[in-house]
This record gives structure tokens, sequence and C-alpha cells, in this order.
């Protein structure tokens, strides 16, 4: 009998990421601007989102563990994105900085609750020999919103130039309509551990020592990969060097995101065939080439090029990488497994921003890319060499 890949519930909870993408990046684009026109400085800016992503970093671990020992998934996915639906208008509300710290800090706090556990559901729903399939459309959906949300954005600027407030409060309606859609989600049946001792926040940390070798050969490369994945700002930021106008900018994240979307599920359904593994060594040397050649690129069609390539990459890692975290792991701590690997991810991440900002000051634009590309390239050829040492997909 054949198995069916996308059920109701992997259905669900991919247009739940859709809908709450839709809010978040209605305001990704227009969010520095905002906070400019609001007084915040360019320093009070990245302590800003310095803080929030840590809060994010850390949290993740801790739910998903404790997701783990409930058995759980379903009240921390509902919870965590209720918390970011509920964030975006309070960023509007008042301007105080203290309470756009606040805001913004439950956003993230959302994503770091809800992260785990909605991937363990994905992972419960489906068999290791289609995992590929089932992250890539989970990404393909959450991506399809990414795409949406900035073009609303942009059509709404288009007649009411300025007027971002308001933006902020209609974000929140495409986050309630996933709020809702997260009510018809239904835990498994599963026994919560035998002996349910409740986790410390930074408890999740133990895992490392109690996981798999292969999941340790797995994450360890991963995060030097994340270490040298800095935010995308840079790549509009490097559009922007080249004087290209807010609508072109923006015009090419969304392109970027489409590409991503429309490639996510075909080249899931490709790594099942040819291994997830080669599928990740791949896009990680596909990284690597866009952002060698991205300091050199100075025209609107070696852009298009390098963010269609850009796409690809994303496509053929985000999903796969938790997807094999997902078969390298024991059934019941899956979300721990993901939750440990995110929480250090978004604190490398975080790290590797700051790294890129310095090197672009001190050294300038071209520098700050090629060494990103060649340590995302080192971490490639580590996952060639330490293949092997990875369980079978």
């Amino acid at each position: 009998m054949k198995t069916r890949i996308l059920t109701r519930t992997i259905l669900l909870v991919s247009f739940v990421s859709l809908f709450t993408d839709v809010a978040s990046e209605m305001l990704y684009p227009v969010m520095p601007v905002y906070l400019t026109s609001i007084g915040f400085s360019v320093l009070l800016i990245g302590i800003l989102e310095g803080i929030a992503e840590a809060v994010a970093g850390l949290s993740k671990g801790f739910f998903e563990q404790s997701s783990d020992v409930l058995q759980k998934r379903v009240p921390f996915v509902r919870a965590g994105y209720a918390l970011s639906a509920v964030s975006k208008p309070m960023m509007a509300l008042f301007t105080f900085p203290w309470w756009i710290f606040m805001a913004r800090t439950i956003d993230r706090l959302g994503k770091g609750v809800r992260t785990g556990a909605r991937d363990a559901i994905l992972s419960d729903e489906t068999i290791p020999e289609n995992k590929g399939r089932v992250f890539g459309f989970h990404r393909s959906m959450d991506t399809v919103g990414a795409a949406i949300g900035p073009m609303l954005a942009l059509l709404f600027l288009w007649f009411y130039p300025g007027q971002y407030k308001i933006l902020f409060y209609l974000a929140f309606f495409p986050g309630l309509i996933a709020i809702g859609l997260t009510f018809f989600l239904k835990d498994r049946k599963n026994r919560p551990s035998a002996e349910i001792v409740k986790p410390g926040f930074l408890s999740f940390l133990k895992y490392w020592k109690r996981s798999a070798v292969p999941y340790r050969y797995l994450v360890a490369g991963l995060l030097v990969f994340a270490l040298f994945n800095s935010s995308d700002a840079f790549l509009l930021l490097a559009i922007k060097s080249r004087h290209i106008s807010d609508t072109g900018m923006i015009s090419m994240y969304i392109f970027y995101n489409l590409v991503y979307a429309l490639a996510s599920y075909p080249l899931g359904a490709i790594a099942d065939k040819i291994g997830l593994k080669t599928m990740l060594i791949a896009g990680l040397f596909l990284f690597a080439g866009v952002y060698i050649c991205f300091g050199f690129i100075s025209a609107i069609p070696g852009f298009v090029l390098l963010f269609f390539f850009y796409g690809i990459y994303a496509a053929s890692t985000e999903g796969i990488s938790k997807a094999l975290i997902s078969n390298i792991s024991d059934k019941r701590d899956t979300a721990t497994a993901i939750g440990f690997y995110t929480s250090f991810a978004s604190i490398f991440s975080l790290l590797a921003s700051s790294i890129a900002g310095v090197l672009w000051f001190a050294f300038g634009m071209k520098v700050m890319f090629m060494i990103s590309g060649a340590g995302v390239l080192m971490a490639g050829i580590y996952f060639l060499v330490i293949s092997k040492k990875l369980v079978q997909e």
C-alpha cells in the first residue's frame, strides 16, 4: 500500500507557516526604515536584533526539550504562533524603546517556542524515505508566504507611502488566520517520559553528551556553516551599494523567495532519491559560489542570476538539514535534537552577522563576501570527508 506523503497534518502545519510568514515578511523590508523613523539609531537597531535573536536561540532548546518530555507538540506550536502574531501590532502601538524591545523579543520568543515542536510534528507524520519531500514542501509553503508578504507591503506602500504603522496592524490578520488553523491540529497519543522531570532552562545542553555520534558530526558541520552564513540583509545592502532603487531591492528579495518556494519540494524529492547528505553538500558548495561572486557583481542581470542560485541553495539545505537531524536522532528526542541545533545556530548566525559587519566596515564588501564563501566552502569539504560517518538516510 502506497504511503500518503502529504497528510492533513502536514498540510495544516504548512499553511500555518505560510500565513505567519506573510505577516512577518510584510514587515521585514520596512522594519529598519520604521525603526529609524521612530528614533532608533543603527547601533540601537543592532542591539535590538541581537537581544531578540539571543532570546530566540536560547529559548528553542528549552521549549523543544519540554515538548519531548511531555510528548506534546500542538500546545507549543499554538503558543509560539500566537506570540509572534500578537507582537506585530505591539510594534506600532507605542514607540518607547523598552516597548519596542519587548515586542520584538516576544516575536522571536514565539519562534523559539514553536520551531522544534513543529518540526517534530512533520517528522512524526512521515517515514525517513519521504522526509526530504515533507520538509521541502513545508519550506516551500513557508517561503510562498515570504514572497507574498513583501508583495503586499509594496502594494500598500504604493498607495499609502510612509504609513508604516498601519502596515504593522494589518500584519496581525494573517497571523490571526495562522493561530486559527492551529486549533485543527491534534497531538498523537504518545506517552510522556516515565518520570517527568521539569527541564531547567539550559538543561537541553546535556543532550550533546547522550546524542548519537553521527548527530554530533552533522551538527558540528552545520554550526561551522552557520558561523559564516550572515544575515540576508548584507545581500540587500550589496544591491543598495550599486545604487539600485528600493523597489528593485525588494523585488529581488521577492524573486529569491519565489525561487526558494518553487524549488523546495522538487529538490526534497530528489534528495530522497540521491540522499539527503548529497543534496546538503551540493547546497553548501552552491552557497560558497554565490557569495564569492557577490562582491564582483554590479548589474541587475548578475544579481538576478545570483539570487536565482541563492534560492536553489536555500531550497537544498534548509529543510534538508532538519530532515537529516530527525533521521539521525531518536524519535522521542526529535524536538530536543532540532532545538539543540537551532539554538546554537541562532547564536552562531548572530556572530556571523557581527563578524560580517566588521569585515565589511574594515576591509570592504568584496572581502566580507569572499571570506564568508571560503568558510562555507570548508564546511562543504568537511561534509565530504565525514560523509561515511553519518548514518544512512
